[in-house]
């Protein structure tokens, strides 16, 4: 059975909970922080399955990456690092899920500072309730 739509960002972050290492949201957080994994609805956000007796949605997400912004090299390291590691512990969920691409490393310019980030897409068939 899927994991219902009102519940699955908080069951996939989660699932990708890395204590010590980095800061989970289940949500955009107010001020962006280094050393994040953010769970962010994507674009589009949810598509309902049509042609089906029932009507189960597909969710898609973006799970932001932040890490320091350092000289090229140490920015560059840290996001792999981040990258592999995220990974992994979506390899190793429960949930059943499309891993999509990850974006360029980009720079983004918070509240908190400069950090450099990365986003992976998943998408998840889900239930309404």
């Amino acid at each position: 059975m899927a994991t219902a739509l009102t519940t699955l960002r908080s069951t996939l972050a989660t699932d990708l909970t890395n204590a010590g290492v980095w800061n989970i949201f289940a949500y955009p957080p107010s001020v962006i922080t280094a050393n994040s994994v953010i769970i962010v609805p994507a674009d589009p956000y949810i598509t309902p399955s049509n042609n089906v007796q029932v009507i189960p949605p597909l969710a898609n997400f973006r799970v932001l990456m932040t890490v320091p912004m350092l000289d090229n090299q140490g920015n560059l390291n840290g996001i792999e690092d981040t990258i592999v590691a995220v990974f992994n512990l979506l390899n190793s969920s429960a949930i059943v899920m499309n891993v999509g691409t990850v974006s360029a490393p980009s720079v983004l310019s918070a509240a908190s500072g400069d950090l450099l980030t990365a986003d992976i897409s998943v998408s998840i068939l889900t239930s309404w309730s």
